[in-house]
């Protein structure tokens, strides 16, 4: 008793103050706090503080710009400058010492996982911000000009009076700084790209932190609306103008090799993906996951087969597949067979008991049909709150058409439309906003995409395609999944170009040309991590290790898992499996989780 009433003294958690009217009942006082549980942890009032906190600094310290009807303040996030930065490493460098002070050994589970969650996005944070002023000071020289238009923004922040001639002049001092600068930056051959990048991004930011100090004064002070447009401008025009040759120079909007597909990104390479995977609490070598992508390959190579057997195509999946392709619903049809497939999987999924599924979730789920331009780098449906309709539309060319229908058959559909809605990504949002909605920092792809693709996994495993043509749609994406890792990651080692990547989803997994082009495309220059694509099947072989650990050993029920690994929100997968398991963590816990076997 005594031990358990020093743990409902300890719960003071997230902004809550737990008392408890102790009537002997302890059964009904411990679920009283594994509900709160699900929502709170002794570690989450610091992780919203420290969230925070960082958003006041960056939003503080960041240019500013207002509308001319003086509404809509919004701030625009570039590079840091010098100062801005100095005040990130400090307030990450306090909270750091706030959590060594914290008594790891007396926290819940749940406040132990919030803790190395917290302490390794704040670690991660300092090493970025330590790289990133390294560089800025091999940057200082080309745009010396720099400290000058800071001090500039310093006095805008607090509505500092500012003479109106004097900025002009320090304006007209400025640019010929910058045009001396410029003109030494010309005589350089070349610069390494990340270098090339900074300094673009630095330009960018010293001309909108301009725009903010020339916003936030003129035509308020007319005395600068006299002076200084006129050298406002001339700047603005040269800071745009040196951005254009840091660009050419450093050839950013350029692949490592050049290629027919006109599908350009800038390749990582390796180190930045091992730092990365390192990051996403992911312990494989590139090299690794190359290799386990080509084993998950193998499967599915044996199970298109069969299929194709039992379809009367021998060993030529291919033409099983072109069967597949060709059973694509009249125009028009599509969104009521959405519709059809949502429900053969709900149904399958409740007849099994498999998950809790709240009926607003399931009132609730919207239907949108997707725009041409969204289908050049989207060309399969997506979700979230909303489904979102890949499929012809009047002004596309026939051929496009034809692919678009195609690509988005009733058996390729069959697979993934719970994977957009529930229980795929619609539940996720629905359920992440309202269980331990704190930990949204914290959200890796791994767990976002991953907890999708696991349902693909268990309803394959679990007979949920009862036809050969079924379980082709179903292994289409499977292998899709695989090619994910093996291009994306190739490319980035800088083995393979945008065309090869092309190529290989075409001729290994049977994509149509278009949609192949659409998917590369979206991989590298669709605003996506390097590892976002990699972590659909890797995210959700995590899990399907977890649910062996948990569910198949018996210690819980598929609904009881399913359950709890939803209002854990997403955080990293291990994490998740440090909770349901309840492991013994160290404050300086790092990544050891081998999820995959490679020798079954």
């Amino acid at each position: 008793m005594q031990a358990f009433y020093k743990k409902i003294y300890a719960l003071f958690m997230g902004g809550y103050l737990i008392i408890c009217v102790f009537s002997g009942n302890i059964k009904a006082q411990t679920t009283s706090i594994n509900n709160l549980y699900e929502q709170t942890s002794e570690i989450a009032g610091r992780i919203i503080q420290y969230g925070e906190d960082i958003n006041a600094i960056r939003n503080f310290y960041s240019p500013y710009n207002i509308n001319k009807h003086g509404e809509d303040q919004y701030r625009t996030k570039v590079l840091n400058s010098p100062e801005q930065r100095k005040r990130l490493i400090e307030v990450n460098n306090d909270y750091l010492k706030e959590l060594d002070q914290i008594q790891f050994s007396t926290l819940s589970i749940y406040g132990k996982v919030d803790y190395i969650l917290l302490k390794k996005k704040i670690n991660f944070e300092l090493s970025d911000l330590k790289k990133e002023e390294e560089q800025y000071n091999q940057i200082t020289k080309y745009i010396s000009f720099a400290n000058e238009i800071y001090s500039l923004e310093q006095k805008r922040r607090r509505g500092a009076f500012v003479d109106g001639e004097k900025v002009a002049a320090d304006l007209n001092n400025i640019l010929k700084e910058l045009k001396t600068d410029s003109a030494a930056f010309k005589k350089i051959s070349s610069l390494d790209m990340p270098i090339a990048k900074l300094t673009r991004n630095a330009l960018l930011g010293l001309k909108g932190r301009l725009k903010g100090v020339y916003d936030f004064y003129n035509g308020y002070d007319p005395i600068f609306t006299w002076w200084v447009p006129v050298p406002y401008e001339a700047l603005d025009k040269a800071l745009t103008k040196y951005s254009d040759l840091v660009i050419r120079k450093g050839k950013i909007n350029t692949t490592q090799k050049s290629d027919s597909s006109g599908i350009k990104g800038v390749p990582i390479g390796r180190q930045a993906l091992v730092d990365q995977l390192q990051a996403e609490m992911i312990p494989y070598t590139p090299e690794e996951l190359i290799q386990l992508a080509n084993k998950e390959f193998a499967w599915c190579d044996k199970e298109m087969l069969k299929a194709s057997q039992e379809m009367g195509y021998g060993n030529d999946w291919k033409k099983a597949l072109e069967k597949v392709k060709n059973s694509y619903v009249p125009i028009g049809h599509q969104p009521e067979l959405i519709v059809k497939l949502y429900n053969d999987a709900i149904s399958f999924i409740k007849e099994r008991d498999l998950i809790t599924i709240p009926p607003l979730a399931e009132e609730t789920w919207g239907m949108v049909m997707m725009s041409p331009e969204r289908q050049m780098v989207n060309p399969f449906f997506t979700g979230g709150k909303e489904i979102s309709i890949s499929y012809p539309t009047n002004t596309m060319e026939e051929e496009d058409k034809l692919m678009s229908m195609r690509g988005n058959n009733p058996y390729f559909s069959r697979g993934t439309v719970q994977h957009e809605l529930i229980p795929g990504h619609n539940l996720q949002y629905f359920m992440n906003s309202r269980y331990k909605a704190y930990r949204q920092d914290f959200t890796t792809p791994f767990a976002v995409e991953g907890w999708a693709l696991y349902w693909e996994l268990l309803l394959y495993d679990k007979g949920f395609a009862k036809t050969p043509e079924e379980r082709v749609g179903m292994l289409f994406w499977r292998m899709h999944r695989c090619a994910r890792i093996i291009f994306s990651l190739n490319y980035h080692l800088g083995n393979w170009t945008p065309q090869q990547c092309v190529n290989f989803l075409i001729d290994r997994v049977g994509h149509e040309k278009a949609n192949a082009e659409g998917e590369v495309r979206r991989s590298f220059e669709g605003g996506y991590s390097p590892l976002y694509q990699v972590a659909y099947l890797l995210g959700g072989l995590q899990i399907m290790e977890l649910k062996k650990e948990m569910v198949d050993s018996g210690k819980m029920t598929y609904k009881k898992f399913h359950d709890a690994v939803m209002k854990e929100n997403l955080i990293p997968i291990e994490m998740v499996r440090a909770t349901l398991a309840n492991q013994a963590l160290t404050k300086d816990f790092t990544t050891s989780w081998k999820f995959y076997d490679f020798g079954k």
